[in-house]
């Protein structure tokens, strides 16, 4: 069987490495271990480089041959100048920041455009099991119980389209997910997962 540049890559990487462009300068927020930023290099060609908090998480980069700075979203981002990367990246990172606001304020400042990815709270099986147990839902892309997860603010695909409209922020791109497919109808209801490109407010006069 031919192998394909996309084989074991899940679908929600391939997606957003499918938004870069080739040669860009990409910083990832909570880069983890490092997987999206090496399908971006190996793929697009990207100048990459990461920042995370948990250590073992950056060895596992460095092995891979990354350049990651040690640090937390919510603070880390005023070392860096306006428009110091092309992209900056929230890969399932954003909802884990204390003041989500803020890091995204601070990532369009210093990229031209910013990806996030997150896990859609409005997902049709997390409101079943809130409307039918009245609990806080565990699904496969809200894996942990509301005393261990890492996730401190929940949000939908609507939640972060309303955002975007309110603050003015020009919406590239967006794409929902489910297991293994695009979703294009009712994305906030049946994605299990929102991808948007988004870019500076400033960006329509540049």
């Amino acid at each position: 069987m031919t192998k394909t540049r996309y084989d074991g890559v899940k679908l929600e990487h391939r997606k957003i490495v499918d938004m870069v462009r080739t040669g860009a300068s990409v910083l990832d927020l909570g880069c983890g271990d490092g997987t999206l930023l090496s399908h971006l290099v190996l793929e697009k060609g990207v100048r990459a480089q990461g920042l995370e908090q948990d250590e073992k998480s950056i060895y596992q980069c460095v092995a891979k041959g990354l350049s990651v700075f040690h640090g937390d979203i919510d603070t880390g981002l005023s070392e860096y100048g306006d428009r110091s990367f092309d992209y900056v990246i929230f890969d399932q990172s954003l909802q884990q920041v204390r003041q989500p606001d803020r890091a995204l304020g601070e990532a369009l400042r210093v990229g031209r455009e910013v990806i996030v990815a997150f896990p859609n709270f409005a997902f049709w099986p997390s409101r079943l099991q809130i409307c039918l147990r009245g609990r806080t839902p565990v699904t496969p892309s809200l894996p942990y119980s509301w005393y261990d997860s890492p996730n401190l603010h929940f949000l939908s695909v609507a939640d972060f389209t309303g955002y975007c409209r309110k603050r003015g922020i020009p919406i590239r791109n967006s794409i929902a997910l489910g297991r293994e497919r695009v979703v294009r109808v009712l994305p906030n209801l049946l994605g299990e997962t929102g991808i948007f490109l988004i870019a500076r407010v400033d960006a329509r006069a540049a």
